[in-house]
């Protein structure tokens, strides 16, 4: 195994079927890791020097990717993080082709051995718990004389999906069953909905989720006010769009646009990234939630095993069925490091019910 280090961001874009090759080759095939995103992220943010490490065998073929970048704060702190490490990004990892993580894991631990004059500390975030780099970098590290520490980060509250929506209603608590029911047969002589497609100008429906998105909630305004992150929404969605892997859906009322979701569709799962709500006009319809069960249906009838709720514990994930999977954080450091780990809170998905 030989490592490359890769500072200039065209490792991001210029790789890109090598990347998402091995990607899809790997037990950390998410999203959020793919060229694409991380691509859009570092363009947006840019938040520090990047630092990407490429394990490559003796034939070249590619076995590993550590998407790092070193992040210096004012006090001269030099902390390597995860590209799209923290609030917009949900899952992160390190990719190792499946079959070779160990060797791979190995590698890495070693480059970081000889190469701590270069940083602090390595604080690496989001990673789910099924991760394989987190069960082994720790002890990969600590093979090389490094110190490490993994704590519960937050928690990803998931559903897997049954055969039928019937099935999936009836798994709900006698409550939740009766309420989303209820909410349905309300709002099923009203509302309509669609999800956006070919047929519809997506820079035109982007701008509708967006201005939803600012409408549900001060804080969400407030993220899309920051130029940085209404760029990078401009820069994904396309992209994703692109790929085929953007589920953008919007309930409709009397043909007035009142709830949506912007969403993922990969590797046969969904992901529920954020929402957009027109809360004073159609509250009594609940059009959230009615979105949400329709794209629940959708997801069962198109035969996909997984909805995701991604980051944060609100309730409305648990009333709808919502099981949480653990999300972590992996601290590295060099013999005899004081340094604790960071609180590194923070959820891309709705903070409120819909």
């Amino acid at each position: 195994m030989r490592i490359t280090l890769y500072e200039h961001e065209a490792i991001l874009r210029e790789h890109r079927a090598e990347w998402n090759e091995l990607l899809t080759d790997s037990a950390a095939n998410q999203i959020f890791l793919t060229s694409e995103w991380q691509s859009a992220w570092w363009e947006a943010y840019h938040p520090g020097r990047l630092c990407v490490l490429v394990v490559r065998d003796d034939a070249g073929r590619w076995m590993g990717i550590a998407p790092w970048f070193i992040d210096t704060s004012p006090e001269g702190r030099r902390t390597v993080r995860t590209v799209g490490c923290v609030d917009v990004t949900d899952y992160l990892d390190i990719v190792a082709r499946r079959g070779h993580e160990a060797p791979t894991f190995e590698a890495l631990a070693r480059w970081v051995a000889e190469h701590t004059d270069a940083f602090d500390e390595i604080m690496l975030c989001n990673i789910p718990e099924s991760s394989l780099a987190l069960q082994a970098m720790p002890q990969a590290a600590e093979a090389q004389g490094l110190a490490s520490t993994v704590r519960l980060q937050e928690v990803c509250p998931i559903v897997r999906l049954p055969e039928t929506f019937a099935k999936y209603v009836s798994s709900l608590d006698k409550k939740n069953r009766h309420e989303l029911r209820r909410k349905l047969r309300r709002a099923a002589d009203e509302v309509g909905w669609y999800i956006v497609g070919p047929e519809h100008d997506l820079d035109e429906e982007l701008a509708r989720f967006m201005a939803l998105m600012a409408a549900s909630s001060g804080q969400k305004a407030a993220f899309l006010n920051d130029a940085q992150n209404r760029r990078f929404f401009e820069l994904m969605v396309p992209l994703m769009a692109e790929r085929g892997w953007l589920q953008l859906a919007f309930l409709t009322v009397h043909g007035e646009r009142a709830a949506a979701y912007l969403n993922f569709v990969y590797d046969q799962r969904v992901l529920v990234y954020n929402s957009g709500l027109a809360p004073s006009a159609f509250g009594h319809l609940s059009p959230g939630i009615v979105l949400l069960g329709r794209l629940i249906e959708y997801a069962i009838e198109q035969g996909f095993h997984t909805f995701d709720f991604l980051r944060g514990d609100e309730p409305y994930k648990y009333d709808m069925g919502g099981q949480d999977t653990g999300v972590y954080q992996l601290m590295i450091t060099a013999p005899g490091s004081k340094l604790e780990p960071e609180k590194v809170m923070g959820a891309s998905g709705p903070p409120y019910p819909p």
